[in-house]
């Protein structure tokens, strides 16, 4: 008998164990660690540059931070327990809705003015502002996964390369007229990531960039010749648009405005040393010296305060978070997938680089906000999905399996 029930014992053990495994296993294949992982770090660490913040900053709501994360989880749940791959088909439908996203602000009783900008929205009965442009940049990427998975990864023809490129021109050019330069660079890297990877030929796309480079030359020629001729009000570009391409080149040709903003940022960044200043002594960023520090100038608040090291750390996380989303699409053997996920990656990729450049002097100085760390709801519900798709993307390429 004591054989017996220390086999009965052993075969019960045994069985638990497998259970677990599997149920490990289960976990594992439906959750991407490293995005899951690096998504939780950059909140939590965002979260705690703008608790810092809001010490000395009366706009940084720490509480309003919260609940975009909270929104943002739920939005990221949602589309990770969602099948995304009927989307491929809809290529049309994503267009339209792509395309009043982003002119929802100019729909009368929706548009609201915040701080100037008038690409915002503010939703009926509770109140709440949103930033349309954000989710717009999401149905793009899905818009031209649908349209660039329909070349089976290669594109034969120039025709083919320029119709792709005549489809992310609507939604670039849509945004522009928005008003909302920085957000249209971030469609536009995004959509050509994009096409790159569903098989345009190298040349072509070297030929492109050459023509683009050579249509802002003469653009920019052109409007300095119509703003001679007949003023600001007739310029293709405005005046605050030039002046931060010209503080890009020289940040003391402007002192008072962007220029001032870019020397307040360079300041920020070097005095915080290697390890900052710490939690609420951020003096560039927290006496109110540089202008936006919780939003567009937050790299430079949070190099202030956690220094060199917490810079290298946040940069860490952003590059676990790219690579394991670029495991993802390898993993995926559904082209549209795949292409959804390098655009996400190339969506991230510009944000990230144009938002640090621009805070360290090597960009032109926009409105685009650091994922996951910069103070906004709108920008943390649109990251939350992101990573919610990608999610849902390895979920997917488990169920294949």
């Amino acid at each position: 008998m004591p054989l017996q029930a220390q086999s009965r014992s052993q075969s019960s053990l045994r069985r638990v164990n497998r259970s677990r495994s599997q149920a490990k296993g289960s976990w594992r294949s439906t959750l991407q660690v490293g995005v899951l992982a690096a998504w939780v770090g950059l909140m939590a660490f965002g979260s705690l540059v703008i608790w810092s913040a809001s010490l000395t900053i009366a706009d940084a709501s720490f509480s309003r931070h919260l609940l975009g994360i909270a929104l943002g989880i739920i939005c990221a749940t949602a589309v990770w327990r969602s099948d995304l791959r009927n989307l491929a088909n809809i290529s049309t439908a994503l267009l339209v809705a792509d395309i009043v996203c982003i002119f929802l602000p100019f729909v009368p009783g929706l548009s609201h003015n915040a701080q100037g900008m008038t690409g915002w929205i503010r939703l009926p009965l509770i109140g709440l502002t949103f930033q349309p442009v954000e989710i717009a940049k999401l149905l793009t990427v899905f818009f031209m996964a649908s349209l660039g998975a329909q070349y089976n990864g290669r594109i034969d023809t120039v025709r083919d390369y320029m119709k792709l490129c005549g489809m992310l021109a609507i939604p670039f050019v849509c945004i522009i007229i928005q008003g909302d330069l920085g957000s249209s660079l971030v469609v536009f890297f995004a959509g050509a990531v994009i096409i790159m990877m569903s098989g345009a030929r190298k040349e072509w796309v070297l030929s492109t960039i050459a023509l683009i480079i050579g249509l802002v030359s003469l653009i920019l020629a052109t409007d300095s010749v119509i703003d001679g001729l007949f003023g600001d009000s007739a310029s293709l570009i405005k005046q605050y648009q030039m002046n931060r391409l010209l503080v890009f080149i020289d940040p003391s040709a402007d002192t008072s405005s962007d220029g001032y903003n870019l020397l307040q940022s360079l300041i920020a960044v070097g005095s915080g040393g290697f390890f900052g200043k710490g939690i609420g002594n951020a003096t560039q960023s927290g006496s109110g010296f540089l202008p936006e520090a919780h939003t567009d100038f937050v790299f430079a608040l949070l190099s202030e305060t956690f220094g060199f090291a917490g810079a290298m750390l946040v940069l860490i996380l952003f590059a676990t978070l790219m690579l394991s989303t670029i495991h993802v699409a390898v993993k995926s053997d559904n082209l549209f997938l795949r292409l959804v996920c390098v655009g996400i990656v190339g969506m991230w990729m510009f944000q990230i680089f144009e938002n640090i450049g621009m805070c360290i002097g090597l960009m032109p100085i926009t409105g685009i906000p650091l994922p996951f760390i910069s103070f906004g709801s709108s920008s943390m519900i649109a990251q939350c999905t992101a990573v919610g798709i990608v999610q849902s993307i390895w979920r997917c390429r488990a169920k294949a399996a």
